[in-house]
């Protein structure tokens, strides 16, 4: 016995927010591409999320400072008490995005952490914006000013940010040091945060065309799959994950356990 997952696209124009305890997730600006029809040529941008934990408010904007020395892990949890961004969009999203943040009550100094799920200039092309934050782009993570801290980051060993938080290595689109956000404990269960693990549902079609590694991507893919039930994807609405039993010994022919609607 398996399980067949079946997704479905959630509606509704953002901002989307997923409230949860001790931290909730709000989709700021839901990513897109789109042929031109001349071509080969795409305008894309990619989604943006923010992670907001409960404890925060905007009574928290005067914030103490983020630390200089230690270890990567302990920057890692500092870094994560306040409110974080996952992906930036491209710099021609800049104003767009400023306004999405102010309608959440956050200013770019209040960001505390900003998560690069990859280096594409659709996801990570607003990161000046943000001066204050530590940063974790793909695997590379530094603290404000450019001290780089080693973490050990693999598909094997997530980065624990805070309860139900965690940074997982998600390879394949970008080549090997794709990372994903993993937000246990919503309303919706665990949000994944997926950068271009995901396109947008029912990807099936394109993705491998624009993969780095296919093994790799395919592998994050299901690992997502198996975890989510809620994904946000690089460039489409965020989706939700049904996982059903399924007993492929009585659907002969049957060979995918994907199912979309």
């Amino acid at each position: 016995m398996s399980s067949r997952v079946r997704t479905e696209a959630l509606r509704g124009e953002p901002p989307l927010r997923v409230p949860g305890d001790p931290y909730s997730v709000v989709v700021l600006l839901q990513g897109y591409a789109e042929s031109e029809g001349v071509g080969d040529a795409v305008r894309a941008d990619g989604s943006v999320t923010l992670i907001l934990p409960r404890a925060w408010g905007q009574a928290s904007s005067h914030r103490a400072p983020l630390p200089e020395g230690g270890e990567a892990k302990t920057a890692l949890e500092e870094a994560a008490c306040g409110p974080i961004l996952v992906d930036t969009g491209g710099p021609w999203a800049r104003e767009v995005l400023l306004v999405a943040l102010a309608g959440q009550g956050v200013a770019p100094a209040d960001v505390t952490l900003v998560v690069g799920t990859h280096g594409h200039s659709d996801h990570i092309g607003n990161l000046g914006l943000f001066p204050g934050a530590a940063l974790l782009v793909s695997h590379d993570f530094c603290l404000p000013g450019g001290r780089y801290l080693p973490h050990g980051l693999g598909e094997e060993r997530p980065l624990r940010l805070g309860p139900g938080l965690e940074v997982w290595a998600t390879p394949g689109h970008g080549g090997q040091r794709d990372v994903s956000l993993v937000v246990a404990g919503t309303a919706m269960g665990t949000v994944v945060v997926a950068g271009d693990v995901f396109e947008r549902e029912g990807d099936e079609d394109s993705w491998q065309a624009l993969s780095e590694d296919t093994v790799a991507q395919e592998r994050s893919r299901k690992r997502v799959l198996g975890t989510a039930d809620v994904v946000v994807p690089g460039h489409g609405a965020p989706f939700r994950v049904f996982r059903e039993a399924w007993n492929p010994e009585t659907e002969v022919g049957n060979k995918d356990p994907i199912m979309h609607q």
